[in-house]
């Protein structure tokens, strides 16, 4: 019995710590499903974020890195602006300091906000960023020897004024509303420059290669690889919003994208991913991407100041036949542009490819195809040919040695007449006369082609008759099926003929001087003027990125079609290309213009931007930006109110009446606004772009990215909400 007892207890040991097991195991599912249900993912402090670029390192100043995107992506984190760009919102907003602007848009006034300081600063010397820093981060930049010309144009005219400790007022000469866009440029630390002249300020290489900033990120170190170039940054504790969760970032420079490549085990970003030969990005499969667009676009700039494009038809017949579709397809992109005003929506106005639209410009343009031009030549002669008293066949085959008989009627005329300045003969007692023009020598001699046959008496000209001669059988054959031709195209003209018998100038074609019908494999052959010049163009463009000499070729062939002869030209160097645009020794452009965050025309279609080419070469501007050389008073005054004005209405109002303008007056063919690729590690969370305005832009946004992840309660749990919703789950 005790046994027994014995037994029953252990038993029920087992049974209650199986029962014991048993709840266990369900709390704890319960409460993770509770969790799991009642909690989010949020990002938690830390991770190092390392990026891949390629492209050169460059002293880090935020003077200076207007063309190196690789050093720009670096001091948009390292320093911080007056203001900054949102991509999210489009807009220009409060970074370092607070902006007050008048309603006129004249005075721009702006308080730093407290507690801010640079990245040296310590316990013991405190570095606090002052107005004094601002004063003369700006006022810098005018000095007349400063490095940066470019930069130097935004501040022109502009008064500096320091208010007090925090306070500075910027008044301009005139209203500029884009002008809070001009204060995103990063504040730069007075004391470290003090003892630099401004003419040498792109040398500080001790501050460029350890710049001093306030921005989020404070630089630590330069190491040099054998594969890349690592600059380190680490999160700077500041007292303004927003919060970076990422504790660094590293950016790793490499030669060439092969490299970067064959280290990616080693980056978790790629700043810009090129583009194959098709135009689709190399992304490699281990990572994400992003896709985005800048407000740029790339177009082919009509140079107004050579005599040739001055003709609209001309500019016209060019613009409505590209193919633009055919253009972003080949090199891969996708987002047709037909206007420089980005802010509009133009889904309701595109251009659209039209060839015969083309051959319609081009004909009510001073450019015509040889056939044309022949078809004129030859309806002229006929119309002489049709009336008054000397009718012959217009076309002759004549050997030398052989004449030509005339005949008429000395009703018309007297014996005293002559034609071809051989007199005339009595042929018979019935009133006619009769003439022999002979073919070699001497006095009415008929030569070989055109040949004007004049019947004069008692030194009036009564009639005119153009002839051709030939001595050429195939040659007269020939010209007797252009004769037939001609015949066919004016009754067609009149209507006389069914319209399957019908011909136009598009039927025909000029070959050897003559026409005969046009086969599907004749080309195009090169249009002309009246003075029998070639419509011949010059293109210009830069040898990067190299798609734009697929772009060319591209309208080469297209405008080959049209009867435009192209002439591609690819300077070696940079500084070669530069010179020519800056001469503006080209017909046609193929380029890319960015508008940046603001979205201001001004710069590139005001007549205040064309380069003044009657003066000496040395006063040759390098900050004129209107490359088709286009002055317009009404575009000018469009252009100035969008810029001055303070009212929205007026604006959207200004901009509207521009587009129609731009659009009648063509000053350049718009093609495409080029699509960019950014990769990343799927490790990486929170990656957002956004509308960036430069490809450093992604980085307004890098207080979202995060590598480290945790859970937070959502809004009204928290632990004690478990009784409840266990309550309700069983149920």
């Amino acid at each position: 019995m005790l046994r027994l007892l014995r037994a029953f207890v252990r038993f029920e040991r087992i049974l209650l710590a199986g029962l014991l097991f048993i709840f266990l195991i369900t709390t704890v599912f319960f409460l993770r499903r509770f969790y799991l249900e009642n909690t989010m993912v949020v990002a938690a402090e830390g991770g190092t974020y390392i990026e891949g670029s390629v492209g050169e390192l460059q002293p880090l100043i935020p003077w200076f890195t207007v063309t190196n995107d690789v050093n720009r992506d670096i001091v948009s984190l390292v320093f911080s602006g007056l203001q900054k760009y949102n991509p999210e919102t489009k807009s220009v907003e409060d970074d370092l300091a607070v902006l007050e602007v008048t309603d006129d848009n004249m005075f721009y006034t702006v308080t730093l906000k407290e507690n801010i300081f640079w990245h040296d600063t310590t316990e013991s010397d405190p570095h606090p960023v002052t107005a004094d820093d601002v004063v003369y981060t700006f006022t810098t930049i005018q000095e007349v020897d400063f490095p940066n010309s470019l930069l130097r144009q935004n501040f022109l005219g502009v008064t500096i004024e320091k208010l007090s400790d925090r306070k500075v007022r910027f008044a301009l000469e005139k209203p500029y509303r884009f002008f809070a866009s001009n204060l995103t440029l990063g504040l730069i630390p007075e004391r470290s420059f003090i003892s630099i002249p401004p003419s040498k300020l792109d040398q500080a290489l001790g501050f460029g290669f350890h710049p001093i900033g306030c921005g989020p990120y404070a630089f630590r170190g330069l190491v040099q690889t054998e594969l890349s170039t690592e600059i380190s940054l680490a999160r700077f504790d500041r007292t303004i919003e927003p919060y970076y969760h990422l504790e660094s970032v590293i950016f790793r420079i490499f030669p060439d994208y092969s490299t970067l490549l064959a280290d990616i085990r080693n980056v978790d970003g790629i700043r810009l991913v090129p583009t194959n030969e098709q135009g689709y990005p190399i992304i490699p499969k281990s990572l994400k991407s992003l896709h985005y667009t800048l407000p740029q676009y790339v177009a082919l700039f009509l140079n107004l100041s050579q005599p040739i494009l001055q003709d609209r038809n001309l500019r016209l017949g060019l613009q409505l036949g590209t193919d633009k579709q055919n253009i972003v397809s080949t090199i891969g992109e996708s987002i047709i542009v037909d206007t420089p005003l980005l802010e509009l929506n133009t889904n309701d106005w595109q251009y659209k490819y039209d060839s015969q639209a083309a051959q319609g410009a081009f004909f009510a343009s001073d450019w015509h195809l040889p056939e044309k031009v022949r078809l004129q030549r030859l309806l002229e002669l006929y119309d002489a040919n049709s009336v008054g008293l000397l009718q012959l066949e217009p076309i002759t085959l004549l050997d030398t040695g052989a004449s030509l008989i005339i005949t008429g009627s000395l009703l018309d005329i007297s014996l005293d007449a002559t034609v071809h300045g051989i007199q005339i003969e009595q042929s018979t007692e019935t009133g006619t006369w009769i003439v022999a023009l002979p073919t070699h020598g001497g006095t009415g001699s008929i030569n070989l082609g055109f040949n004007a046959i004049r019947l004069e008496d008692k030194g009036d000209t009564i009639d005119s008759f153009y002839l051709w001669r030939t001595t050429k059988s195939q040659e007269f054959k020939r010209a007797s099926q252009e004769q037939d031709l001609l015949d066919q195209f004016i009754a067609s003209r009149n209507g006389d003929l069914v319209e399957a018998d019908q011909i136009g100038v598009q039927n025909l074609f000029l070959e050897n001087g003559m026409l005969r019908l046009r086969l599907s494999t004749d080309p195009t052959d090169i249009r002309i003027n009246d003075n029998g010049e070639k419509l011949s163009l010059r293109l210009l463009t830069s040898n990067s990125p190299a798609h734009y000499q697929v772009i060319a070729e591209n309208i080469k062939a297209q405008w080959e079609e049209l009867g435009v002869h192209v002439g591609i030209e690819i300077p070696e160097t940079r500084a070669k290309f530069e010179q020519k645009l800056i001469n503006r020794d080209y017909d046609i452009l193929l380029f890319g213009q960015s508008l940046l965050d603001n979205l201001d025309s001004y710069p590139y279609w005001h007549s205040s931007g064309v380069q003044d080419l009657e003066g000496e070469r040395s006063e040759l501007r390098i900050d004129s930006y209107n490359l088709s050389q286009y002055s317009s008073l009404e575009a000018d005054s469009l252009l100035e109110v969008i810029r001055e004005t303070g009212s929205t209405e007026k604006q959207d109002l200004a901009l509207l009446e521009l587009r129609e303008v731009l659009k009648e007056e063509i000053p350049a063919i718009f093609l495409y606004s080029p699509l960019y690729t950014y990769a990343y590690n799927p490790n990486l969370h929170g990656a957002v772009i956004g509308n960036p305005s430069l490809h450093s832009d992604r980085f307004l946004t890098l207080h979202r990215w995060y590598m480290k992840k945790d859970r937070s309660f959502k809004t009204g749990k928290n632990w004690l909400s478990a009784v409840p919703w266990l309550f309700s789950s069983v149920k």
